[in-house]
């Protein structure tokens, strides 16, 4: 078996670079979306840029592949999670850019 390819042609330039500080979006769409609850509203540090992939959101809710930037979105556990987490830890997600916005 072979899987088949999620990368797309990007729409333009991405918005990101590695070491951005960004402020996840708070946001609570009515169908599909791939950002966890626990990060939206949080602020991370862009770790890693992917490329550019279909946008899973764009796909289930409108049917189209809408190609859009991938990232590793990095967060303090302590942001996430309280005082009393584990200093040592931090937690990594991969966002699409239309989940993120520059840090304030």
């Amino acid at each position: 078996m072979r899987r088949g390819t999620y990368f797309a042609d990007p729409r333009g330039p991405a918005r990101f670079k590695i070491g951005d500080r960004v402020r996840m979006r708070n946001i609570h769409p009515a169908s599909h979306t791939r950002l966890p609850r626990f990060v939206r509203g949080h602020i991370g540090t862009v770790e890693r840029q992917s490329g550019c992939h279909i946008f899973p959101d764009a796909l289930v809710a409108e049917g189209r592949e809408v190609g859009e930037w991938l990232y590793t979105v990095t967060f303090d556990n302590r942001d996430l999670w309280g005082p009393d987490a584990d200093p040592t830890v931090t937690v990594s997600v991969e966002a699409f850019e239309p989940y993120m916005e520059p840090a304030a």
